[in-house]
């Protein structure tokens, strides 16, 4: 036993910084940062030393009466386990390699003779049945080994259950890098690096990168988080990095992706069988002008600055890619400046970390990373049939996307049975946009031309190259801290904590020139006398000519807290139960400060439990049961809580002034500007932008599963899972239930800010429940409007996934590591989640899915996530010493096919208000020729698989400190459609639409990589 002044300097120095800590304020901690150790040893009077072999760490723990211990919160990485009596070592385990969240059992059985206890260390068993949820964990030896993308969207997809994000989603760089994770839209995942949240603050769409030589682990959770964890309703990726050691370690490393060797891209089509004079021809051109390369130098440095107590870690990396290609155009002269697009990226990261082990039982982390993407993109007129690119055209962007985060952690081992944990961290991160080629004339307008007419009759020469520009202060803040207590009581482990995070974001944008714009539409196909809203028709010459205003933008906040208790209660030797509640608090703040969503009290019980069969970690049955909710980004603010102008107006015109494009001879087809949400600049009341005591998105899960360890080598499992989305958030933007609600009542409904211009303006609300509206209108009168389900017109909502996931892993053992995932599953519902893939559309929670009930019809079906068959295998081979093949196969079924059209006429017929206020007049409904076309009822896309191989040479004279390495992808260039467009009827019932279902993109072709690293 140590004495007590012993036990009294641990604990002096946590309770200090907690006082700190308590006085700013997000961050995430403890088991997601680190891992554990445990077991039973043979004799309760003995003592279990854990001792890190890279850092010299130690800790001394006493087991309780039964003989177990623990040593949980450490830092992963390797380690030596020591038993020992009367300070001499009797048995010992090495290369006792800590995963990160996970627990590596060491245990040690004794033959007791009449003065002797011999007692040995046991194998240590390939299953952890310390815990009770599913992941997938990658080291940094994994990593480099693999053939994969240097990317964590790759790292993404290789765990069971994840999808590709639609292509037309761009994560927080910019870039189509996005995972979906067990039937959850890609928004609804969280993201970590050390323990903190690196999330995108504003979409909630991917996270902060960094460089990828500098990661240690990765784990992706997929199920079953335990109660420390929220935000979240998809997966949890969470990343550690390297650190500093005892050992100097630096080096260097080149990557390129050459474009030499690069398979052509497929170019994408204009259907054929419509009445478009395109039909059949090439829409994009992929493959001239086609070029992709892209080089990465990287170094990195780390070591002791004292040993065993004071440590340094750096690394960096800088790539540059250049890229250029063709835009949308068949022939003639291109659009505006657009038509050939360059773009040059220079993307620096840095990671520096620190590491001070006070004692052996304080422990401090600091780590700062800066995470920039630099692109510039310049567009030149382009002709697509003669080739002539006319470079007195220039323009494009300049942006620069990214900056620092800081993060701090202390660790305190208070006693052998009491472990605190902290975590402090920053991020600021700029998002700087300069047009280049800008028009500074107030008066130069930007024009484009959209009709469904021969290309040389277009309008072609906009005097302005930019419909809008956005502001030049946009960044992204957050700030919080975590605080997180284990203390171990007998069997139970309990774990308590709170954690805090606020996230700011600054966005705008404007109509540039004199604040509008023109769109020319219509021409072939056109149907005369269909509405275009706001009482405009479309004219007896089929075409028209729209003024398009906006502006929007402002300041937005999201705070986000949350308290835990969990219990991990060893209730007999083999069973484990994890009996844990989460208490989620969320505030959204509009672009004045005031708060429009206010979420309290929403409790999340987590339970779990862990059946280690037979005792010897050769067999587990696990099970979990939870429910998790997720808050709404900032992007849903810049959506629906800032001062925001957008509206059109309809004109037929008689020419088109041929040097500025203006149109000529105006006659107006409306009653004014019209705005199908009500964004006609006003600011809003914060009552009026969300439903009263509004419900957060959340969803219930269930999950059983086993593990078994089939040999010394190889291991394998299965697990179900099932996902009910029990609340959305979403905007509707119909009146109608409230003016019925409002002449039921008595209530004049169309007073200037009333109930009216209040729901035409669209609110949030939670889509298939009754919700109460309270409206404050320019008269200063408040008015309560509760609407029932079936008031309200939409149907319940339903997101359900259904999967079951199987596994055969071989560990590596010095020659052969590999595993295969397969995944059966069903995702399907009226309702995708945050986001609306149907549409490629990222505006979340703020979608059209829900806009009004017409929208819903038929929308029933397979989710555009839903991937019956996922078949997943990955893993490399040591030949010789000097040369090693790594390979990673993957084949799913394709994405769920819809066609959708107009909404029939009969349909809204006799509705006062439909087709003048309501209705969007586009291939939106779930309808064609007339009659119903359900979700996902015509078919699904085809197969996409796709074969990585790789081969690295480590040749003997350098002493393998040299490696060369080459990886192709794709290696079948097999370039399958990846998603489609589902719009099919346009702009008549019965009409193939110009577009119909045409390809939006497809898989990457075949490419080569290579790689030259020296590790000093």
């Amino acid at each position: 036993m140590y004495s007590q002044p012993r036990r009294l300097r641990r604990a002096v120095l946590p309770f200090a910084l907690i006082a700190a800590l308590a006085a700013t304020s997000p961050a995430l901690g403890q088991s997601n940062a680190t891992g554990t150790i445990y077991g039973v040893t043979g004799d309760p009077t003995t003592s279990v030393v854990v001792e890190n072999t890279q850092t010299g760490q130690v800790r001394t723990i006493r087991p309780d009466a039964q003989g177990r211990y623990r040593a949980a919160s450490l830092p992963v990485g390797k380690y030596r386990v020591l038993l020992q009596r009367d300070g001499t070592t009797i048995a010992s385990q090495d290369e006792v390699n800590v995963l990160l969240g996970g627990g590596s059992e060491i245990s040690f059985t004794a033959a007791q003779t009449l003065d002797v206890v011999n007692v040995t260390a046991s194998a240590v068993p390939q299953i952890d049945v310390s815990q009770t949820d599913s992941r997938q964990v990658f080291t940094a030896e994994q990593l480099e080994n693999l053939s994969v993308g240097r990317d964590i969207a790759a790292l993404a997809l290789l765990t069971p259950g994840a999808v590709a994000g639609d292509s037309r989603y761009q994560g927080a760089r910019g870039f189509s890098d996005v995972a979906a994770f067990g039937g959850s839209s890609a928004s609804e995942n969280a993201y970590y690096i050390n323990g903190y949240a690196v999330t995108n603050p504003y979409t909630a769409l991917g996270s902060t990168s960094l460089p990828f030589g500098g990661i240690a682990q990765y784990q992706a959770i997929t199920g079953g988080y335990s109660a420390e964890f929220g935000r979240a309703t998809g997966g949890v990726v969470n990343i550690i990095t390297e650190r500093g050691t005892n050992d100097w370690r630096f080096g260097g490393q080149v990557v390129w992706n050459p474009d030499a060797g690069r398979a052509s891209r497929r170019s994408i089509y204009y259907p054929e069988g419509t009445s478009s004079p395109n039909a059949g021809r090439i829409y994009q051109d992929r493959e001239t002008h086609y070029e992709n390369e892209a080089v990465t130098y990287a170094a990195y440095a780390g070591g002791p600055i004292v040993k065993d107590r004071l440590f340094f870690y750096a690394a960096g990396e800088v790539t540059r890619q250049d890229v250029q290609g063709l835009s949308v155009g068949t022939s003639g002269w291109s659009s505006g400046t657009n038509g050939l697009q360059d773009y040059d990226y220079k993307i620096p990261r840095w990671l520096a970390k620190l590491d001070w082990q006070i004692n052996d039982y304080n422990l401090l982390e600091v780590t700062a990373i800066s995470d920039v993407t630099k692109n510039k993109e310049r567009y030149t007129r382009y002709n697509f049939t003669t080739g002539e690119r006319d470079p007195s055209t220039v323009s494009g962007y300049d942006y620069e996307d990214g900056g620092e985060l800081y993060i701090g952690k202390y660790t305190g081992y208070l006693t052998d049975s009491l472990t605190l944990s902290a975590v402090y961290g920053r991020q600021k991160q700029d998002h700087l946009v300069t047009p280049f080629g800008l028009n500074p004339d107030p008066n130069a307008v930007y024009v484009t031309d959209g009709r469904n007419i021969a290309d040389e009759l277009k309008f072609r020469n906009s005097q302005q190259a930019f419909s809008s520009v956005a502001w030049n202060d946009q960044y992204d803040k957050t700030d919080g801290y975590r605080v997180d207590l284990e203390w171990r009581i007998g069997d139970h482990d309990i774990r308590f904590g709170l954690d805090s995070q606020d996230l700011e974001v600054r966005r705008g944008s404007a109509s540039t020139g004199p604040g509008y714009y023109w769109s020319y539409s219509g021409g072939a196909g056109a149907r005369p006398g269909s509405p275009l809203g706001g009482g405009a028709v479309i004219p007896a010459s089929g075409e028209y000519v729209t003024k398009v205003s906006s502006r929007t933008g402002g300041t937005f906040r999201v705070e986000q807290s949350a308290q835990y208790i969990e219990d991990r209660w060893q209730a007999t030797d083999n069973l484990l139960l994890s009996l844990g509640l989460r208490n989620e608090q969320f505030t959204n703040y509009d672009a004045n400060g005031a708060a429009y969503i206010k979420q309290r009290h929403q409790l999340a019980p987590r339970l779990g439990a862990s059946w280690d069969v037979f005792g010897d970690a050769s067999l587990k049955v696990f099970a979990n049961a939870g429910r998790y909710h997720l808050a709404l980004p900032n992007r849903t603010a810049y959506r629906q809580a800032a001062p925001s102008l957008n509206t059109s107006e309809y004109f037929s015109f008689t020419g088109i002034d041929p040097n500025t494009g203006v149109p000529l001879g105006l006659t107006p087809l409306g009653n004014g500007p019209f705005s199908p949400n009500n964004e006609y600049g006003q600011t809003r009341n914060p009552t009026s932008i969300a439903a009263k005591n509004l419900k957060s998105h959340y969803q219930d899960e269930y999950v059983l599963g086993f593990e078994k360890q089939i040999s010394e080598r190889y291991s394998g499992g299965a697990r179900f899972i099932y996902r009910d989305l029990k609340s959305a958030i979403e905007d509707f933007c119909d009146f109608r239930p409230g003016v019925a609600w409002a002449e039921a009542n008595g209530v004049d409904p169309f007073v200037s800010g009333g109930i009216q211009d209040s729901f035409y303006s669209c609110r949030l609300f939670n889509p298939g429940e009754s919700n109460t509206f309270v409206i404050t209108d320019d008269n200063g009168t408040v008015t309560t409007v509760p609407l029932s389900s079936s008031a309200l017109g939409f149907p319940k909502l339903k997101r359900r996934y259904l999967g079951v996931d199987l596994f055969l892993e071989h560990k590596f053992d010095g020659r052969f590591y590999g595993k295969v995932d397969y995944t059966w599953s069903h995702n399907y519902g009226n309702a995708e989640g945050q986001l609306n893939s149907d549409l490629g559309q990222s505006d979340v929670s703020a979608t059209q899915t829900f806009d009004f009930p017409e929208l819903t019809l038929g929308s029933s079906g397979n989710l555009p996530n839903d991937r019956r068959h996922y078949l997943k295998a990955f893993g490399y081979y040591q030949i010789t010493p000097q040369w090693q093949v790594s390979a990673t196969f993957s084949a799913a079924s394709g994405r769920p096919k819809n066609r959708t059209g107009l909404l029939p006429e009969s349909i809204g017929a006799d509705d006062p208000y439909f087709y003048d206020y309501i209705y969007y007049n586009g291939p939106y409904y779930f309808f064609v020729d007339g009659e119903p076309s359900p979700r996902g009822s015509h078919g699904n896309l085809p197969w996409t698989t796709k074969i990585d191989l790789g081969l690295t040479w480590r040749p003997a004279f350098a002493d393998g400190k040299l490696q060369v390495r080459g990886d192709v992808f794709n290696v079948l260039d097999r370039q399958t459609v990846q998603n489609t467009l589902d719009y099919y009827e346009y702009p008549s019932v019965g009409t193939v639409y110009s577009l119909a279902n045409r390809v939006v993109s497809y898989q990457a072709p075949r490419s080569f990589r290579f790689q030259v690293r020296y590790d000093f």
